[in-house]
């Protein structure tokens, strides 16, 4: 299928996907915020870059869109009907990356949690008392908010 907006036009529509400063990832950093959680920002000397570092509690979260990162059993998690090869490349390496870089923090003796977009979408009040519990129990080394499939 042609796509069917100019070569220009999709590429300013795909400039506009946000890296950093998402809605989804505010929205987290003020309910934290307002629960007296102090933190950092994409902090560039840890793998991954994580969206929040909690250096106090030795914790980072990372918050994912439920699209580019996969979500499993998510309905945001679409994949495009054209150029299928391209985007099943583009998502299985974008999986791996978390994995490598979860997995590095983890050695390192960081905390590791992930927030998913459709659970900020769905219960904000929940997903930030979830994280809120797994800060503050320190039992888990990795969460996951929605677990996968919710």
């Amino acid at each position: 299928m042609v796509d069917i907006v100019t070569p220009e036009v999709r590429s300013r529509m795909m400039r506009g996907i946000r890296g950093k400063n998402t809605k989804p990832e505010i929205l987290l950093r003020k309910l934290l915020f307002g629960a007296g959680f102090r933190f950092r920002l994409h902090r560039k000397d840890l793998a991954g870059k994580p969206d929040i570092v909690l250096p106090r509690w030795k914790a980072v979260i990372f918050v994912h869109g439920c699209f580019w990162h996969r979500h499993n059993g998510c309905s945001l998690a679409t994949t495009p009907s054209t150029r299928i090869k391209f985007w099943k490349q583009k998502f299985d390496d974008n999986v791996a990356r978390d994995v490598k870089n979860r997995d590095k923090l983890l050695t390192s003796g960081w905390r590791v949690a992930i927030v998913w977009e459709c659970g900020l979408r769905n219960d904000p009040g929940q997903i930030s008392s979830d994280v809120d519990d797994w800060l503050r129990n320190g039992s888990m080394q990795f969460g996951e908010f929605p677990a996968s499939g919710q």
